[in-house]
C-alpha cells in the first residue's frame, strides 16, 4: 500500500520540492499551505493519511497549535508527524520539551533529501509494526 503524507507548509517552492521529492518515492502527496486548510483535510480525510510533515512556522496558526489539535483528537492522534523547521535547532527549548511526546521526529530545512526520505521511512515503518503487533 502507498503511504499518503500531508505536507502543511507554507512555503510554495518548499511545497513544489517536497512533494517532487515524495512522489518520486512513490508516495501519494497531498499538502496545505496554511494550517486551516491543513486541518480541514484532515477532519475529511483523516482516515488516509499516513504521516503529517508539519511547518512550525505557519501563519494564522503555529504549527505547534496544529501538532496539539491532531494528538488531542482520538480520530487523528493515530497519525504520525514530523516538524518542519528553517531553524537549525528545533524553535524554543521549552516548546520543544512540552510537545515532544506528540511528534515522531524533525527536519530542518533546508534538509537534505536522503535525510529527509530516512526519516519518512522510519516513521512510517514504526506506525505499521505499531498497527501489526
Amino acid at each position: 500500500m502507498t503511504a499518503h503524507i500531508l505536507m502543511i507548509e507554507d512555503d510554495k517552492e518548499m511545497v513544489t520540492l517536497g512533494k517532487l521529492i515524495l512522489e518520486r518515492e512513490g508516495y501519494v502527496v497531498s499538502f496545505a499551505y496554511n494550517g486551516e486548510d491543513g486541518l480541514k483535510f484532515i477532519a475529511e480525510n483523516k482516515d488516509n493519511i499516513d504521516l503529517l510533515l508539519l511547518d512550525i512556522m505557519l501563519p494564522n496558526i503555529y504549527g505547534w497549535e496544529i501538532l496539539e489539535q491532531v494528538k488531542a483528537d482520538e480520530a487523528t492522534r493515530h497519525i504520525p508527524v514530523i516538524m518542519l523547521t528553517a531553524r537549525h535547532y528545533l524553535e524554543d527549548e521549552g516548546e520543544t520539551s512540552k510537545y515532544a511526546d506528540l511528534f515522531s521526529d524533525y527536519v530542518v530545512k533546508p534538509f537534505v533529501v536522503r535525510d529527509l526520505l530516512n526519516k519518512i521511512a522510519t516513521v512510517l515503518e514504526a506506525k505499521t509494526t505499531t498497527v501489526d503487533n
